[in-house]
């Protein structure tokens, strides 16, 4: 056999090789971007997230009729952590190690998330949490959609004080992590900036899913009965808020004698209610579904559609998920990979439309800017916009009224990568994931 056929064999063969080669990379370019859904769909807290899994279904329907993502097409991955924290770690664990997503959008309590936490940090992934929180947190694997308490809780005290004019306080919480840290920071916020009396502030928390208001409500009653304008703060969460209104209509609670501004009831809780006697009680959000905006129209109709359901209702955690998704979105773009490593630094300075009419933009600690719009109970479920911040407001990773916090910033660019350095003596504390996982699941 001479040289110069052995020579053609050679080169037909790395022919084939590369052809197969370049065939395989095809077929590897096409596979489905993976996306992880984490949102109960039974429990305690199916009522607020089951809509959340279906927002970000429609979500990856919508991108999917646009080309999907790099020339790929997006699957969504959906599982079922049942309102039980423990498991919302081992769903998280399921979608990263065996289901291999590219990114998880989910959660809604802050135990849920602290769950999570350590382990989107130990298999590096990717997580959009979309409701507000109590803040005290930036990791490098979490990318924070919701209102942080200078976005929501602080400007609905500020409200309160300056425009309706209240001087006592009833902080009520459901029991876990989200409402205690935020009426720590309302507490020192009321005292320190505002000099109301400790006196003046009432606190007290309820299990998940608590059902009998009757004692707590003639509590507030009496609390608001001493003299001084008084108002409810609730930071109750899931479907506990459906008897909780109802046992203030039972008690004739008007929200004109004790107006109760919610952080955690949205245009969802209020379909399961008769809202004709909460008018006029209030809801501190980024989002209404009344916001008067072509792209909020424009969602609410790809809603409607979607759902089938003409009554079908939108609410803030929905708008921050669209944010998230849309960020996520472009960063990949921008990247030109789904590489978890690549999108983290890519995401930092992408400004994506939200639904008011303005932008939001993700900042160095894995915050977005975001308005403050304090809405109004109507007769028909939706809330009327009584006030709104002028402009968007950055979210605060570490709040300015805890002792511990003051001194902290969040910055996950090069070089600083911290998400609590510390400004006052020059260190990164690190990551406390694990440990803080393990408070927030015992409490």
């Amino acid at each position: 056999m001479t040289s110069s056929h052995n020579n053609k064999i050679l080169a037909a063969s790395v022919l084939a090789l590369s052809i197969a080669g370049a065939s395989v990379a095809q077929a590897q370019d096409a596979d489905p971007i993976r996306v992880g859904i984490l949102h109960s769909l039974s429990g305690t807290m199916a009522i607020s997230e089951s809509t959340l899994k279906d927002t970000v279904e429609m979500l990856i329907e919508q991108q999917n009729a646009e080309g999907g993502l790099l020339g790929r097409p997006l699957e969504a991955v959906v599982v079922d952590p049942a309102s039980n924290w423990p498991l919302f770690a081992e769903r998280a664990r399921e979608l990263l190690a065996q289901e291999e997503v590219d990114v998880i959008f989910g959660n809604w309590t802050s135990v849920s998330r602290k769950a999570v936490l350590p382990v989107v940090e130990e298999l590096n992934g990717l997580l959009f949490y979309p409701v507000q929180y109590e803040g005290e947190e930036s990791s490098e694997n979490v990318f924070y959609t919701g209102a942080a308490p200078n976005q929501q809780a602080i400007p609905a005290v500020d409200y309160l004080i300056d425009e309706v004019g209240i001087e006592r306080f009833a902080l009520l919480g459901t029991d876990y992590v989200y409402p205690r840290t935020t009426n720590r920071i309302l507490e020192a916020y009321l005292q320190e900036e505002h000099g109301v009396a400790e006196e003046d502030i009432l606190v007290d928390y309820t299990p998940f899913g608590h059902s009998d208001w009757q004692n707590i409500v003639a509590e507030v009653r009496r609390f608001g009965a001493e003299g001084k304008p008084t108002a409810v703060i609730s930071t109750i969460n899931g479907d506990a808020n459906v008897p909780f209104y109802r046992e203030l209509a039972n008690q004739g609670v008007d929200a004109a004698d004790i107006p109760v501004i919610a952080f955690s009831v949205g245009e969802q809780e209020l379909s399961g209610i008769d809202t004709g006697p909460l008018v006029g009680h209030l809801a501190a959000w980024n989002y209404f579904m009344s916001v008067d905006s072509d792209a909020n129209y424009d969602f609410i109709d790809a809603w409607i559609d979607w759902t089938g359901d003409e009554e079908a209702v939108t609410n803030d955690p929905m708008e921050a998920h669209y944010i998230g998704f849309n960020m996520w979105a472009e960063a990949v773009r921008k990247a030109g990979t789904t590489d978890v490593d690549a999108v983290k630094d890519a995401i930092i300075g992408v400004t994506v439309p939200n639904l008011s009419g303005g932008y939001a933009a993700m900042m160095p600690n894995h915050h977005i800017t975001k308005p403050v719009l304090i809405g109004e109970v109507q007769d028909n479920g939706q809330f009327d916009i009584v006030w709104q911040t002028p402009s968007s407001v950055a979210g605060d990773a570490w709040s300015d009224y805890l002792p511990g916090s003051r001194d902290l910033i969040g910055d996950w660019r090069a070089p600083l990568r911290c998400g609590n350095f510390n400004v006052a003596n020059g260190s990164c504390g690190g990551s406390n994931a694990a440990a803080e996982a393990e408070v927030a699941l015992a409490e």
